[in-house]
């Protein structure tokens, strides 16, 4: 019998790359971790981008699919150094002569504010809220019938509908419709698409239920906290390991990749069956991101008070602003009034900055690949609910699509989501299987963001994967909510 060095190798270190790793090491089995950088992390890499002292975070800063994941909220890592903060608002929205709308932990006192929507929003989200738990069981995974029927219906009747529909159903207070409308645009799509309702569910569900909490330090102490907790499982981790082709793959009985299709068939091309190669090459990305860190003299002026207190910012005017912005850039357009995400960490974690001064980033949408430098429109944006702005940015540095993929391959033409979560990929991404993690080739698996539920820092996409490989190869069912 073949002998292996290890029992599973993961190819990359992003959050579902230590995710699977994590899952396989929690069932005892040997397992090495390669990683392409010489630092780990992926999406949860954190840096000084501007000027010394300044921590910014590269991709992902804020996580309420983290405190959420019904994986990683089951790990210990803050006996590995993780430590959460939590902002008084999850996310605010400004909005034209100082007012605003603000997603907050109380749906009575977020709802106060929407005034003729206050019973709606209250119908909408006190069930959903409570049925959390087992609708998150459901979606966040693979497609399955689902072992909550009536709370996965309850959920998905209103989840499948486009953004636009949804507002149009149940929401006339501009307050309410912006609110929405920025929740929604993270899902990168036309919000007259089907399911950018989900998007704005599940986010706004997680700011009732577990907040959108930073990790003190950065996000780069998420990825230290779960590299300390393989090395205490007795796992392996190395870095600056660039892979061409698969026979520099140590010996294992399973491979999990990290990975993107586009990364495993530039390694595996030949390898691959026919058909499987074929439907890899069809896997559609989604819009690149363009990014700014600034190094701040003083905190964003914004004009709103809750802006002042929040960790998040959707930063668009209304909904009819926000939705012209992503229909343009779905369009192949650069928005000259873009969509913008803002995250204000220094606020809330005096280890962002040196004392008196703050960090603050800011991305927007644009076309995959897009070379449009975005710096002057994002900065006007912010500007228009926060005069003064400009005045205090000391430093900036500028990510754009095309160096975001130079950074993370995983981010093809600066799609920092794996990939396009449509309808048509939502679950059966990165192809039509009932088992989407499986390779055709034995022992082989996928693991990435390109999976099911898809992008954001939740490790859901590695801990099924494992969960796959686990029961696939070792006749070993693992169930974390079990250990």
């Amino acid at each position: 019998m073949m002998s292996h060095e290890y029992d599973a190798v993961i190819i990359g270190s992003g959050p579902n790359g230590l995710a699977a790793a994590i899952t396989m090491a929690m069932a005892e089995l040997s397992v090495l971790v390669l990683e392409a950088k010489d630092t780990i992390g992926g999406g949860m890499r954190s840096a000084e981008l501007t000027e010394p002292g300044f921590i910014h975070d590269i991709c992902s800063a804020v996580h309420p699919l983290a405190a959420a994941s019904p994986f990683l909220r089951r790990l210990p890592l803050e006996k590995h150094g993780l430590q959460w903060i939590y902002p008084p608002i999850a996310a605010a929205h400004p909005l034209e002569n100082a007012d605003t709308a603000a997603l907050k932990q109380s749906i009575q006192t977020t709802a106060k504010a929407l005034g003729e929507d206050r019973e709606a929003y209250i119908r909408i989200f006190e069930p959903l809220v409570n049925d959390w738990e087992k609708i998150a069981s459901d979606i966040l995974g693979p497609l399955r019938i689902p072992y909550y029927i009536p709370e996965a219906l309850r959920f998905g009747l209103k989840a499948i509908q486009s953004a636009d529909s949804f507002v149009g159903r149940y929401f006339s207070n501009e307050k309410a419709r912006a609110l929405f409308a920025g929740m929604a645009a993270h899902s990168m799509l036309p919000l007259d698409k089907a399911i950018t309702s989900a998007i704005a569910l599940v986010l706004m569900i997680q700011g009732h239920s577990h907040g959108w909490p930073i990790p003190k330090g950065g996000s780069q102490s998420i990825a230290n906290a779960m590299e300390s907790m393989i090395l205490s499982l007795g796992g392996k981790i190395e870095r600056n390991i660039k892979l061409e082709s698969p026979g520099e793959i140590p010996s294992s009985k399973a491979v999990l990749f990290d990975l993107t299709p586009k990364q495993i068939l530039k390694i595996y091309n030949d390898a691959l069956p026919d058909r499987y190669r074929r439907q890899l090459s069809k896997y559609r990305y989604g819009p690149g991101t363009f990014k700014i860190d600034w190094a701040l003299s003083e905190a964003i002026p914004f004009k709103a008070e809750e802006c002042r207190e929040a960790g998040t910012l959707h930063v668009g005017g209304s909904f009819e602003e926000i939705a012209k912005s992503e229909e343009q850039v779905w369009h192949g357009i650069a928005p000259e009034k873009p969509y913008i995400i803002l995250v204000q960490p220094s606020l809330f974690d005096s280890t962002r900055a040196p004392e008196g001064r703050h960090t603050a980033w800011a991305y927007c949408h644009l076309p995959n690949g897009s070379e449009t430098d975005m710096t002057d429109r994002i900065q006007d944006q912010i500007e228009r609910f926060a005069p003064g702005f400009k005045d205090t940015i000391i430093a900036k540095h500028t990510i754009s699509p095309a160096a975001f993929e130079s950074y993370n391959p995983n981010y093809i033409g600066g799609d920092i989501n794996g990939g396009v979560q449509d309808l048509g990929q939502l679950f059966f991404r990165p192809v039509p299987s009932l088992s989407p993690y499986r390779m055709p080739l034995k022992g082989h698996y996928i693991c990435s963001s390109s999976t099911p539920p898809g992008g954001g820092v939740h490790g859901m996409c590695g801990y099924h994967a494992a969960r796959r490989a686990l029961k696939d190869i070792f006749d070993i069912h693992f169930d974390i909510s079990k250990t």
